[in-house]
């Protein structure tokens, strides 16, 4: 199992478009095949840093993340409203390691 921290960076006057667009793709990511969680959280002291924290079950259900039609919509729709890259960051799950309790 494998999980990613995304790091977002946002301009400010894109803010709402951001949370708008990053909403569609987790109402989708949620039902891919292969996904344990999708979180999108905001950060409480800089509104304007995101975190997606991405939960699969293998590699290859998080790379068949990145073809599906949602992400490359919201890849593309978000990619001129970032102040800096985003930074993916893996990690491996340790606990639970049993996939029923996520």
């Amino acid at each position: 199992m494998i999980v990613t921290f995304v790091h977002v960076w946002v301009k400010e006057e894109y803010i709402e478009a951001f949370i708008k667009a990053s909403v569609s793709n987790h109402n989708e990511s949620v039902r891919e095949p292969g996904n344990l969680r999708f979180d999108f959280l905001q950060d409480a002291s800089n509104p304007a840093k995101f975190v997606l924290y991405e939960a699969y079950e293998s590699e290859e259900a998080a790379a068949a993340h990145k073809t599906t039609p949602h992400y490359l919509k919201w890849r593309e729709t978000v990619a001129d409203w970032m102040a800096q890259p985003r930074e993916g960051i893996k990690h491996l799950i340790l606990c639970p390691a049993d996939k029923s309790k996520w």
